[in-house]
């Protein structure tokens, strides 16, 4: 923006040198017109208008330099816009690509867990009422985990292990008796791996 906007501005200085330039060029030649037409025959107006035109001419070339000074900085400041819009188009394309992706992930993520709550559904449909409302419970108050696994003695939950008293009391607990992690309050869920 700040580079277009110099670009800008020196493109406007530009038009104003060359408007400049013009002015003087018409002035000197309306100038060496009266001079040629003979129409002037006062020695002193005749001198008065040779130092005008050559007043003129200097001044021209004076302009014309000034013309050039900012032709050159407005060519580099065009060739600055110029890599820098490269530069813009580039990012520009990264970030339509990375949102690109991002929408495919999001797309992708959105397509499981469509999937994984009709699972859930089917599965929820043969957990007694009262256990699926603990699990929901517990499962809001433990940030979304409601049970855990018991591997080795040590609930996964929260990865403590469990005091021996636990332990037995698990062990003599009916296969289908919900027990809880006596640390975080989880249901422990039961396997071949538990260590019981």
């Amino acid at each position: 923006m700040a580079a277009q906007t110099q670009e800008s501005d020196t493109a406007r200085e530009q038009t104003k040198a060359e408007q400049d330039v013009d002015q003087v060029r018409q002035r000197a030649a309306r100038d060496q017109q009266r001079l040629d037409s003979g129409a002037i025959t006062s020695p002193k107006d005749l001198e008065n208008l040779q130092r005008e035109i050559a007043s003129l001419a200097k001044r021209q070339g004076d302009l014309e330099d000034i013309v050039l000074e900012v032709m050159e900085r407005r060519e580099s400041t065009q060739e600055r816009v110029a890599e820098l819009t490269d530069r813009v188009a580039s990012v520009q394309s990264k970030i339509d690509d990375t949102t690109a992706r991002r929408d495919a992930a999001f797309e992708e993520l959105d397509g499981e867990a469509a999937s994984v709550t009709k699972e859930r559904e089917v599965i929820a449909a043969s957990v007694p009422a009262d256990l699926l409302k603990l699990y929901d419970k517990l499962r809001e108050q433990q940030g979304g985990i409601g049970a855990a696994k018991l591997y080795q003695r040590t609930c996964q939950g929260c990865r403590q292990e469990l005091s021996i008293t636990d332990i037995n009391e698990i062990r003599a607990a009916a296969p289908d008796t919900v027990v809880r992690c006596e640390n975080c309050r989880r249901i422990l869920v039961r396997t071949s791996e538990s260590g019981l």
